[in-house]
Parts: structure tokens; sequence; C-alpha cells
């Protein structure tokens, strides 16, 4: 049972940012102090990215790991109320992300997914990127 009035959970959810998130702007200053250069927020490329690397026709998701299902992550728990509203929101969630993958690999675009709790090893993330993405 949740523990909030329903006004109280509802101004907690408006809370919550799809853009610019921490995690977000976490990868965004990596790309940077690696010297790539990228858009945000791909309006015109399906799922709307969050960084676009058109020099490199590459693309990066940065996923919250709560909404977007991390497996075996800590932070992709199942809240204890509202089972079945969650479990349909999460596999909507996670059916919306394959098909823009999908979409994007169709378009001959690389797609790289960053998860929000890989964000807090900058040096480890950094180590990753170097790997996925094409020298300059």
């Amino acid at each position: 049972m949740d523990t909030l009035t329903k006004e109280r959970r509802s101004w907690n959810m408006s809370q919550i940012r799809s853009t610019d998130t921490s995690p977000e702007k976490t990868v965004r200053s990596l790309l940077h102090r690696l010297n790539y250069r990228f858009r945000i927020h791909g309006k015109k490329l399906p799922g709307r990215p969050d960084m676009v690397l058109p020099k490199y026709k590459t693309v990066i998701f940065v996923h919250g790991c709560f909404w977007h299902r991390h497996p075996n992550c800590k932070f992709a728990y199942t809240p204890k109320s509202r089972v079945d509203f969650w479990q349909k929101k999460f596999a909507e969630n996670q059916l919306r992300d394959k098909r823009a993958k999908q979409q994007l690999r169709k378009l001959g675009w690389r797609v790289i997914v960053i998860w929000e709790c890989e964000t807090n090893q900058e040096q480890k993330l950094s180590r990753r990127l170097m790997k996925l993405l094409p020298r300059q």
C-alpha cells in the first residue's frame, strides 16, 4: 500500500526528469573530455537518443536502471504496490527501447546504451566509451 497521498505521489512523479538528468550530464561531460562532439536529444531519430555523434553515425542512450529495467541491477526493483501496472509499464518501456534500437540499426546507426548505475564510476565508464566509440 502506498504511504503517500495521491496528490503527493503525483507531485513526486512530476519531479522525475526525462531530459538533462544527472547521469546524462555525466556522460556528456565525459564525452567532452574525450574530445567527442555531439548533439543532444536527436529529435529526428527513432527513440530520441540522448546524444548523437553524427560524425561517427553513433547514438547514445542513457537509461535509468529503474525505468528501463537494467538486468541484474539493484535499482531495477519492482514496487510492491500496483504490481500489474508497473509490470505493464516496464514491458512497454522495454518494447519501445527495442524498437528504437532496431530502427536506428536499420538506418545504419551504431547504438550504445549507458545505464544510470554505470555513471557512478567515471573511469570505468570512460574506458568503456573509448572501447565502443571509433577513434578520432
